[in-house]
């Protein structure tokens, strides 16, 4: 069932209405605001779960050279929130809650029962569920989890529309700071649109509504009860809440929850062009008539910019009729159109304006752009708790060039494995021997694998990032 689709906003408008027929006493007009505070928690609290993980770490380098940790694998226990989306059980969250997890398990909080004592059935804990990881996506820090409810219809959240968000807008924070299930923190957003670092393609809303530790992945909620956000961290000197918090816009949220729904994963788009932004100094050397907006420094011969007609040194106006102010508006931009869909690009050239049909193309550094080519069940390679793909001439076209024709490529890693070591493999790197036996194949690497007596070395050949090296692994 849907969350009641409680509107604090019309409360308060219905509130000033009233106020203006008979003036309400400030008295009576903040009990209002606190009554409609309360019934929004009460609401709202039923869709917003905390998340128990269980993962292992690996020993830090530093640490393990001084003698403090001995080298071990350590265990460790994380908490954290999350926001049911759907009635039978899909619940998004931080990425950062479920990493490297090997048992998740979903907290919900007891639906709140009106006969109840006042206050009552606020922190009583309702079904406590064990959760798969349906996909993640490392960039946006979001990952899908799935419960299963029975035959129970699960209370869910809406995602709102966060473009139309607005600096100083009422908002509410949900979920479990610091372990203390069910709390609510009331606020207002701080900014719109805050980039952490200059080359980082996220944004996020800022606020001030208090955030702590096990807020993670919990709602950052709007006037009407909807997400505008997913609570993600906090800046802070001290450890704890100091007034600045980011949460990831809920349209980027939508994006990622739809993708790791249908495929499993995010798919990550370009179109082969490098958007600079136009400053008073390079319009003044390139002679520009505007000193603000969006220059092409460069478009990829080969890539979907140049099929449509872009060039370099056209001057972007606007994708899909909104105004292009800067490179990081362009890039926030085209990060959120899903593959394979078509952008409308308006440039300027030499003076005259042009409109551009281009296609989002699969960014070739993506590592899990190969997993719709695979099926998990027969690409996995178990001691090594990988999921691979051998080289084909099918996938060799979705790779740069690689240093060898053949081996095995890395899609996704996949339950525990029975190695570890030096950090482990990696999403996208390539296995081309298991110790001085090439492999091309799954087959051929998982008899090479097989085949080691148990106090063999393990040494892999694999290239990562382009260049190669030899990875040293250890049998747990």
């Amino acid at each position: 069932m849907m969350v009641s689709r409680f509107s604090l906003a019309a409360l308060l408008t219905a509130a000033a209405l009233t106020a203006q027929t008979k003036p309400a006493a400030p008295k009576e007009r903040l009990s209002e605001l606190s009554d409609s505070i309360q019934q929004l928690a009460r609401t709202v609290g039923p869709a917003v779960v905390q998340i128990f993980s269980t993962s292992y770490a690996l020993p830090d380098e530093e640490e393990a050279a001084n003698g403090q940790s001995a080298g071990l694998v350590t265990k460790q226990r994380n908490s954290g929130s999350g926001i049911v989306l759907s009635t039978d059980g899909f619940i998004v969250t931080n990425y950062h809650v479920v990493k490297n997890t090997r048992r998740v398990r979903v907290q919900f909080a007891s639906a709140p029962d009106d006969s109840s004592e006042q206050g009552a059935s606020t922190h009583a804990h309702g079904k406590l569920l064990e959760a798969q990881v349906v996909g993640f996506d490392r960039e946006a820090d979001l990952a899908v989890l799935k419960v299963d409810p029975g035959k129970s219809t699960l209370p869910v959240l809406k995602l709102a529309d966060s473009e139309k968000l607005h600096q100083g807008q009422l908002v509410l924070a949900f979920g479990n700071p610091l372990g203390l299930e069910n709390s609510v923190s009331l606020g207002v957003v701080s900014s719109v649109g805050r980039q952490i670092r200059p080359d980082d393609p996220n944004v996020y809303i800022q606020t001030d509504a208090p955030i702590n530790p096990g807020n993670s992945g919990g709602p950052l909620l709007d006037a009407n009860g909807n997400v505008v956000g997913i609570n993600t961290f906090i800046f802070s000197q001290s450890g704890g809440s100091e007034g600045i918090g980011f949460a990831i816009p809920s349209n980027v949220v939508a994006n990622v929850y739809q993708q790791i729904r249908k495929d499993g994963h995010v798919h990550r788009g370009e179109i082969g062009a490098k958007p600079q932004s136009i400053t008073p100094e390079l319009a003044a050397g390139l002679d520009l008539k505007q000193d603000w907006g969006v220059i092409l420094g460069d478009v990829d011969p080969d890539g979907s910019a140049t099929q449509g007609g872009l060039e370099v040194g056209d001057i972007v106006v606007a994708m899909n009729g909104k105004t292009m102010e800067n490179a990081r508006q362009f890039e926030i931009a085209l990060y959120r159109i899903s593959l394979n869909d078509t952008v409308a690009i308006d440039v300027l050239r030499d003076g005259k304006p042009l409109s551009m049909k281009v296609q989002v193309t699969e960014r070739d550094d993506d590592p899990f752009r190969f997993m719709d080519l695979v099926k998990p069940q027969d690409n996995l390679i178990p001691k090594l708790g990988i999921v691979g793909v051998p080289i084909t001439p099918e996938v060799a076209k979705l790779l740069p060039d690689t240093r060898k024709k053949y081996g095995v490529i890395v899609a996704a890693r996949e339950g525990e494995s029975e190695y570890t070591g030096q950090g482990g493999l990696k999403l996208g790197d390539v296995i081309y021997s298991v110790n001085t036996t090439p492999v091309a194949t799954l087959e051929s690497i998982r008899d090479a694998v097989a085949n080691l007596k148990n106090t063999d070395p393990l040494v892999l050949q694999i290239e990562r990032e382009g260049k190669l090296m030899y990875l040293t692994l250890s049998e747990e």
